[in-house]
Formats: structure tokens, sequence, C-alpha cells
């Protein structure tokens, strides 16, 4: 019969459990058995719910302290010699992963984003001859613990093919695939010891096969499979594949020796008809047919269609049932939202809804449409009226978004002539200096804003703190000596939450938590109707910073694209259009800071690259789109007034020249992280106006020296003329301590000038 499934299930627990324990790990309030004890509390918490709600196939293996490709390369023994002299435990692990100060003065591994998703992995780093061996037993360790829960699992693990991928090698030629044999005896070792733990099925997630494999990747891969496959015949694999459509290598797949392949039938729908048709008689479909990675409530009926469909054609015992992906995208919880109106949260399913969403599917096939009737109505419900609902829709938004012409879309002069003005009003120096916005949220910001929400303090009480803060960091910044100056962003939580609760279209929640990357969590807004400004959100801040000093002080906003994706979007339109939405919306707030006196003005776009799709066609028409909405909102400003743009943790190669199409007079990027090497993609394009790349890493305690900046600086000056480089951190600085920032930007000044001084 057809088997409810589940990917992977939310690592943090619902009240971020696993943040507070590893913060209090970091800071020495707890050592290695107590922060493990915490980790085995989410885990059997988590296998609970997941049992109760009545799945058949509960992941295990999904838990991680930091990040499951970490995890991976700890466990194959791809960890660099550097980290070695640390042993094989916690601080060798979080190491790699935070970097070292105090005496050992270790970076960490380079972090970027996984896939188009805001979560961020580490990067394995690999030699072109690396040695590769089982020196960890985590998989089998938690498929054992769960096992004596009485929780029998199915261990997940990363497939050798993606983690290869989406690893790096150092000497910067070697194909990190070329390493498979050697890597792939120690998967076999891994799947024999599960085999022997009492494990039936295994998880092999291997996502980069969506994301269009070289040639070379899939010849490889049948190689691979049947190495694994005989490793331990009794084991039955289940090859996932998810954020897009398999349906070009289908045939291939299809032919390979798994028991089950899990398709993402969310982001690629048309992709279970030819499926359908390659899958040969050995073969079950595991469908993902349960957003994994949205808040949305699924469509119950077109779904179990969907399904029914699958089991006519294949046979109910060659289906499993599954969200799209692993849940690690999902929030936990929606019963815990009180705060939202009944409406709204009627439309929503977060990671327990949507195993529940899984289990009634199931329940449909093997029980019949009468068994899930109630469901069924709750669910037609739901959507009538989220399609239906007055509050989704805003008909002089429509008119607003109709309007756009061309002209709304140029700067008024060519960079060449906007540069001179801009010179003149700005009176920089060589080399300037500036931050990317925020600054440290200290415990008392944090209680600040806490209690002006709660209501314990009064909005004008509240406002003199902030105003406070403001000129604290301002006096701060002129003390170290940066040129261009930022207001803190103290009154921000976060950077999309802000915009978000000051735009209507958006609803916040108070525990809609997913993980960024280890303790750092989010809490992205629910976007689900037409986006418009109530009032400027950010004029009064800036304001108030630029009055308390002579130098320029950025005006701070994020663009567009970001907020959309990285909020719960709605999925009743089309991208694109809900980010013209917002590009008008932000257009709005440029203008007024451009009113007030803000001479230069930065949009945040870290989401550009992480939001590109795969497919050349696919990609040309987001980048088209993509850029526009930046344009649409940026483009209002005068000649002399100063863009920046912010961008991080991507590989630019393949969005440099649709970057160079935005338009900004100067690009802030991270790049300390990989050494410099995104800036690689600026010697072939030759990039014509001003850069910023990151010389400090801001998500590591480790302080840089000011030599190591200057190193930098000199690298980027291969391939940046003197006359455009810019000196400021990766990203920003909220969270880092005062005792760590503050040090970081003096050294980060004092390359600066010395690099005037060679100049």
């Amino acid at each position: 019969m057809v088997i409810s499934a589940n990917l992977g299930f939310p690592r943090i627990g619902p009240r971020r459990e696993l943040k507070t324990a590893l913060e209090r790990y970091w800071s020495g309030e707890i050592g290695d058995g107590e922060l493990l004890a915490a980790g085995r509390a989410i885990r059997r918490e988590n296998w609970a719910r997941q049992a109760a709600l009545g799945l058949h196939h509960i992941p295990s293996n999904d838990f991680s302290f930091y990040d499951h490709v970490l995890d991976m390369a700890t466990t194959v023994g791809a960890v660099p010699s550097r980290y070695r002299e640390l042993g094989t435990g916690l601080p060798a692990y979080f190491a790699m992963a935070r970097g070292t100060g105090s005496g050992r003065d270790l970076p960490p591994l380079h972090l970027t984003k996984w896939f188009d998703t805001n979560y961020h992995y580490l990067v394995p780093e690999l030699d072109a001859g690396q040695e590769f061996g089982l020196e960890s037993t985590k998989p089998v360790d938690e498929f054992l613990e769960g096992r004596a829960l009485g929780i029998h699992t199915r261990p997940v693990l990363l497939g050798p093919v993606s983690f290869l991928l989406l690893g790096r090698t150092r000497d910067g030629h070697t194909e990190p695939i070329t390493l498979l044999d050697g890597l792939l005896p120690v998967y076999e070792s891994l799947l024999e010891r599960l085999a022997a733990a009492g494990a039936d099925w295994v998880q092999l997630d291997e996502p980069c096969l969506a994301w269009d494999p070289q040639p070379r990747v899939m010849r490889a891969l049948p190689l691979a499979y049947e190495r694994l496959a005989q490793a331990a015949p009794a084991l039955r694999l289940l090859l996932a594949t998810y954020f897009a459509g398999v349906a070009e290598h289908l045939p291939a797949l299809c032919r390979l020796p798994i028991h089950a392949l899990h398709l993402d039938l969310v982001q690629a729908p048309d992709q279970l008809e030819p499926a359908l048709a390659a899958a040969p008689a050995n073969l079950s479909l595991s469908l993902g047919l349960v957003d994994g990675r949205n808040v949305w409530r699924t469509d119950l009926d077109r779904a179990l269609l969907v399904l029914e469909r699958a089991c006519d054609r294949l046979g109910g015992d060659r289906v499993l049932v599954a969200p799209s992906c692993s849940l690690l995208h999902a929030p936990i919880d929606v019963d815990l939202e009180t705060g939202l109106d009944l409406e709204l949260r009627s439309w929503l399913a977060f990671a327990i809804q949507k195993l529940r969403e899984v289990s009634l599917l199931v329940s449909g096939i093997r029980h019949g449409r009468e068994a899930v009737a109630r469901a069924l109505a709750e669910s037609r419900e739901a959507v009538r009226a989220r399609r239906e609902s007055p509050r989704v829709h805003d008909a002089a938004v429509g008119r607003r978004v109709a309007a756009i012409s061309a002209d709304m879309l140029r700067r008024s002069s060519p960079y060449p002539e906007r540069r001179l003005r801009q010179q003149a009003s700005l009176g920089l120096p060589l080399f300037p200096t500036t931050t990317i916005g925020s600054f440290p949220q200290t415990r008392e910001v944090r209680a600040a804003r806490a209690a002006v929400r709660n209501g314990r303090v009064r909005p004008a009480d509240y406002d003199r703190f902030a105003c406070a803060e403001i000129e604290r960091a301002v006096r701060i910044q002129e003390e170290i000596g940066l040129d261009v100056l930022v207001h803190g962003e103290c009154e921000r939580a976060d950077m999309v939450e802000f915009f978000a609760e000051r735009l209507n279209g958006f609803a916040p929640t108070e525990h809609g938590w997913v993980q960024s990357y280890g303790s750092r969590c989010v809490r992205p807004p629910i976007l689900f109707g037409d986006v418009s400004r109530r009032e400027p959100m950010t004029v009064r801040w800036s304001r108030h910073a630029q009055s308390l000093t002579a130098k320029p002080v950025k005006g701070m906003l994020t663009g567009p694209l970001t907020l959309a994706l990285w909020s719960f979007v709605r999925d009743d339109q089309p991208l694109a259009l809900t980010c013209r939405q917002l590009a008008l919306a932000l257009r709005d707030e440029v203008a007024d800071l451009e009113t007030a006196g803000i001479r230069v003005i930065q949009i945040d776009e870290p989401a550009f690259r992480q939001g590109l799709p795969p497919g050349p066609e696919t990609r040309k028409a987001y980048l088209a789109w993509a850029v526009e909405a930046f344009r649409l909102a940026s483009s209002g400003v005068r000649d002399d007034t100063q863009l920046h743009v912010h961008m991080c943790y991507s590989d630019f190669n393949d969005v440099l020249e649709a970057i160079m199409e935005m338009d900004a007079d100067v690009l802030a990027i991270e790049a300390s992280r990989s050494g410099m090497r995104v800036l690689e993609a600026f010697r072939r394009y030759r990039y014509p106006r001003e850069v910023g790349p990151g010389v400090y890493d801001v998500h590591s305690p480790r302080v840089p020296g000011t030599d190591e900046i200057l190193d930098r600086l000199r690298e980027a000056l291969r391939l940046v003329p003197a006359d455009r480089l810019w000196v400021n951190p990766d990203c920003g600085l909220k969270t880092r301590h005062w005792d760590e920032a503050r040090p970081a930007l003096v050294a980060l000044v004092t390359a600066a000038r010395r690099l005037r001084g060679e100049a």
C-alpha cells in the first residue's frame, strides 16, 4: 500500500532550543555533555511528533548541530589538515563552521547558499588527491538511538555525487567529481553498517541532479550507484531529488539500481507523466506533493487526483507520498501562531500540518475519499477563501503596476557622468571605508525592542533609546575613522521582517522560525497579498543619524527580490509581479530618503543570485525581471546620490553581466571566506563601476589583523582599479559583539590608510 514519508524535519526545536544550547555552549556556560543531551532531546521530540502523525518513514540523521553538509564532510574524513590538531570532537567541528581565535587563528570553511534557499551550507574543502575514510558513525548512531526509543527510522545521507559537487578543490582546477572513486568505499562501509544495525531503507539526497549536471556527472552516476547497491543488497535505496525537475534525466535515473526515486512535484509537476512512463516495474516513486519550503496549505483535492493517477499507473505498493523536500525550510507548528487572525491562519500549514497533509493523502488512497471527506472539505474551503479574499487583492496596486514605464527603469545619466557629480558631492578619499549596515545587536538593544513590542515601554521612550543608540554608533564610527557611516539599524530585528511589518500585504509570525545557518534563525514574514507602503519606513532614523555628523550616512533598504525570497511568498501569482509591487513601495522610500538629505543609499539584494533557477532559458527570464525590479526601486534618484547594492555568499560568475545591468554606482560583495576568489569573475567581465569586496568575515568570531586585510586588498587590486576599490566587511555586523566588531573595523580602516600610502 501507499507509504507516507518525510525527507527531513526542522532541527532547531519549536522554541529554538538548538539555538539556546549552541550559544550557551559557545559562551562556555555548558560543556560537550550538555550540548549532546540537548541534541538528543530535540531528536526524541522530532521522532515522537512524526510517529504520532502516523508517518511510515521517519527520517534520522536529518539533525545537525550546525550543517548537514559539514556533518557529511566530517563523516567521510574531508577535514582540512589545519583543523586536525583540534582532534575529531566538537571543538574541531565548530572551528570548521565558525573559525577560532584565542591563540589558534583558524578561519572557517567557506559558507554559501543551499541552492535557491536562504539556508547556508559549509562548502567541503577538498584536495586534488583527497583521501577519504569513515571517521564518524553519526548516521548509524542516530538510527540506533531512534530504534532504542521504539522508532524505526529511514537514515538520510547526502549522496556522494552531490557531496562532491557541492565542494570545491583547493587548487581550483581539479573537478571534485573526479574524486568519486576514492569516496565511494566510505559510503559502501556506511551502508554496510546501517544494514547491520537493522536499517531497511536509506535515503540518499542528490539535489544536484536537478541543477544541470554535466555529462561527466551523469556518466559517473550509474557506476557509483551500482557499487552502493552491491555494498548492502538488503538495503532499499531511495534517491531523492528536489528544488527542481529532473525530466531530462529521468530515463537514466530510472535505470539506476535503486528502489525508489523522489520527485519534487511542487516545483516541477510536469515531470510526473514522464516519470510514470519511464519507471520500470521494480522502481517505486516518491511523490513530493506537499510544498516543503512554503507555508500555504495544500490543495488536497488536486494532490489526491495526482496521487490517484500515480497509483492507477504504478499500483499503490509502488508509491510513497512526502513533502517536496526536507522540512528544514519550514516553521514547525502553525498552532503556535495565536497572534495571527483565524482567517489567515486557516490558509497556512507549517511542518507538523504538512506531515498531517501527507498522512491524509495516504489515508485517502488506503481507505477511500470518504475517510478523509471532512479534511478535503476544509482544504477546499481554505483554498477558496484565500483565492477570493479582498485582503489579498488591491486594485490601486494593480493600477500602479500597470502604469510602470520604461523611463522609470533608467537613471537620468550614464555612470561616468554620475560618478563625477558624486565625487564632487561626497569628497571621499581613495579606498573609501564603510560598513554594510547593521551593528552588534546588544542585549540592551534586543530588550528595548521587546519591551516596546510588549507594551512595557512607551513608544516615545523607545524612540529616545534608539536615537541614543544611533548617536553612539555614529560616534564610534567617527572615532574609528570610517568614511561613509551607517546608523547601525538598532531598530531592526531583521532586515526583512522590519520592512514587512511596515508594508501592506505582509503578516509577521511569532514562532515561524527557520534555520539560516548554525544558531542563526530567521522568521520569514508571510507575504500573502498585494504590497504597498503605508508611510515612510526608515527616513526618521537615517535623517537623525545624518544630523549628527558631517560625513555621509547611508540610507539602508532591503531590495525587492530579497524581501520576496526571504519571505514565505505568495504562490498565487508570478514572483516577478510580486517583486514589481515591492519595487514600487521601495521606490517611494528611496525618494523620501533623498528628499531628507541622504546622499548615499544602499539597497541590499543578497538573494539576487540565490533566486537563479536551473536551465539557461529560465535563468535568462529570471535575470531580466530581477534586474528590472531593482532598477524600478532605485532609478529615480538624482545623479549626485550614490547608489550602492550589497550581495553576499554567492558565486557571481554567471550573474555578473546582470549585476552590471542593475546600474548601481557601488557593488559591495562577500569575498573574504572565498579568499577573494569571487573576484575572478571581474577579470573576465571588467566590472566598470566601483566595488567593495568584503575583507572581514562577519559570520565568524575571529578578528582579522591589519596585515591580513591588507593582503586581501592587494589581491583585489589585481582586478579592481585603485580609484574604484572600496573597503568594507562582508556583511552586516549584527551577529557580532562589539569587542569583536570594533577591533576588526579599526584594522580595516588602518589597512585602507596604509594602502593609500602605497598608492
